[in-house]
Order: C-alpha cells, then structure tokens, then sequence
C-alpha cells in the first residue's frame, strides 16, 4: 500500500462528498449487522472510520484497522469526540503480515481496489473470521473507463465469486445497490454489497 498518500490525506480526508458516499455504505450495511450486539466487527481499512463508527451501535466491540497512522489518529480523535466506548483502533496491515486477530464480522469498504494481489487480503481475511463469521465488502463494479496505475477498476461479480469460493467462503451474496456520478476516479459508477460466510 503507497502508505504516504493516506498519511498526506488524512487531515483532509473527510470531504463533504466522502460523508455523503459513506451515509450510502452506512445505510446498506446496517442491515447486514442485525442481530450483532454480541458481535466482534473488524473495518479493515478503516481510515478515518467514516463507515465503522456509525456501525458502532449495532455490535458489541468495533476494531477499526488501518496501515495509516495518521487515519487512525483522526478516528481516535473522533472516539473520543463522540464517547465511543466500544470501538478501538489498530495499526495493521494484512497484505504485509499475517495477524493474530480474530472477529465476527469483517467489513471492507472500497478498500480491496486498492490492493493488488486479491485473493491473498481474502485469504487473510478468511483467516481472521471466527467459524460462521461473515465478510462484507462493498467496492466498485467494473468499470472501462477507469484505468488508474494504483488501483483495480472495479470488480466482476462472477469474478469476486468465483475468489471467494477459491478462498473457502459459502453463501456468497453480490449486488449492485448504489450509482454516483463521479465516484470513481472521477467516473460515474456503481457500487457494490457483497457478503460471505466462513
């Protein structure tokens, strides 16, 4: 992960349009986490915890994770703003370390773009998850007109399946629910819920 540019964006990394596309994610997973107040939630690539706070009510401890120190300070900063009780933060990062960490339910919101080799942060994943546990990752569906050096242009449904099958999930679950305009490297685009279990 080019660590730096998060670490560079960090103060600012909250726009206006970040709140509003994470309002969306937030909405959608919400469902996802019913029947969680015993539940252990990891974010993984949390950031500033735009997505994993607001999830904060429905679980009985949030562990937002990050390869940006200077993110998770942000979000430290609001844990403490808001009396977050439930919710701490770690520096880590699965693609560089295999982690002894273990959770119910692992949430990656528009994280798996950024990471080059796919099936080995899934593979990672799967390993954090308590047996039954789920994973929900929301991303991009793929799209032609981004081409971008750091970044995969979204996802195939077929294609994400087919990893996570590869990988030992079950009860794969992909859809569609949201398009923006220009949110995607400046592209109109979709987004996408998937979620597995262990």
């Amino acid at each position: 992960m080019e660590n730096n540019v998060f670490e560079q964006m960090a103060k600012k990394y909250d726009t206006e349009e970040r709140i509003e596309l994470a309002k969306v994610i937030v909405k959608e997973v919400r469902p996802e986490l019913r029947d969680s107040k015993s539940k252990s939630l990891i974010d993984y690539g949390s950031g500033t915890g735009l997505i994993g706070l607001e999830l904060s009510d429905l679980m009985d401890s949030v562990l937002l994770v990050d390869s940006s120190k200077q993110m998770l300070d942000v979000a430290k900063e609001k844990i403490s703003r808001k009396g977050i009780k439930n919710t701490t933060v770690t520096y880590a990062d699965f693609t560089e370390e295999t982690t002894k960490l273990k959770a119910d339910i692992v949430l990656m919101s528009l994280v798996l773009l950024h990471i080059p080799d796919t099936k080995k942060i899934l593979q990672e994943l799967f390993n954090v998850l308590n047996n039954g546990g789920k994973l929900i990752i929301i991303d991009f569906d793929k799209n032609d007109k981004v081409n971008h050096p750091k970044v995969h242009n979204g996802f195939s449904h077929e294609s994400l399946k087919k990893i996570l099958s590869e990988v030992g999930f079950k009860s794969i679950k992909i859809k569609t629910f949201y398009r923006g305009n220009r949110i995607f490297v400046n592209q109109d685009a979709s987004m996408f819920i998937a979620s597995s279990i262990k």
